[in-house]
């Protein structure tokens, strides 16, 4: 079997060799063999965990419990368990489809709701019976005020009150934030919808303009839900590869 030092290992998938060793420290690949001398023997099946690695960390994605669905990968191919691996990886990617569904569910959840005449509420409301309402607490809805997404009017003795185009409007910004959508991607959608109803809502929710500096995964959700959903295939063949190439404990150097 073809073996390789700390250094060309890291030269054939393109890291630092202090990177190699990182991984191997914190448990992402298999500790490799060791010669005499003391240095590490790395073998194919270590370029293949290396690969692994990159795939799963390539894409930010943090939501739900995802990055820890990835780490989980790497340990089980780190300790050759190809099982538990395959088992995560699949879950990993069930997860970020099922996270995708969402996504693109409340994107038509918004269209409609903004397509449709705002629900006959009984007048208007306080916060406090808008919070009710919508089942969501004050300080969430202050927190979007705060935030650019909603201005609601105030009466004379200085209570806010939320008309039905209120309500509506902060039931599809409810509907965005369950799926994931951060204030920012919410808020220039809703800019956009503003200047011109019939604006793309996917692209507004996707796109984030040069000048919004420092940007979030959740700036960006659907593509990176698609990038994610990219390398989790690329995570899956890569798992079957270690199972089908590496099927004993130990693999001869």
């Amino acid at each position: 079997m073809q073996t390789y030092t700390t250094a060309a290992v890291a030269r054939r998938v393109g890291v630092h060799p202090n990177t190699v060793r990182l991984y191997e420290t914190i448990g992402w690949i298999t500790s490799p063999a060791r010669r005499p001398n003391g240095y590490r023997v790395f073998t194919e099946m270590h370029i293949l965990q290396l690969r692994l690695v990159q795939a799963a960390l390539r894409v930010p994605v943090l939501q739900n419990g995802l990055r820890k669905l990835a780490i989980a990968t790497l340990q089980h191919a780190a300790a050759m368990d190809w099982t538990g691996a395959l088992a995560c990886t699949n879950t990993y990617r069930a997860r970020i489809q099922g996270e995708l569904r969402n996504a693109e569910t409340a994107i038509a959840t918004a269209r409609n709701a903004l397509a449709q005449a705002p629900p006959p509420e009984a007048g208007t409301l306080r916060r406090a019976q808008a919070a009710q309402v919508l089942e969501l607490s004050i300080d969430r809805l202050r927190n979007w005020e705060m935030n650019g997404l909603l201005s609601v009017k105030r009466r004379e003795n200085g209570y806010r009150i939320y008309t039905p185009e209120d309500m509506q409007r902060l039931r599809l910004i409810r509907a965005l934030r369950c799926a994931n959508y951060s204030l920012a991607a919410i808020l220039r959608m809703l800019h956009a919808y503003d200047q011109d109803p019939g604006v793309d809502l996917r692209r507004a929710l996707d796109a984030p303009a040069p000048e919004e500096g420092m940007l979030y995964v959740c700036d960006q959700l659907l593509t990176s839900l698609r990038q994610a959903q990219q390398q989790a295939e690329q995570m899956l063949l890569l798992v079957h590869k270690l199972h089908d190439l590496f099927p004993k404990p130990n693999p001869p150097l």
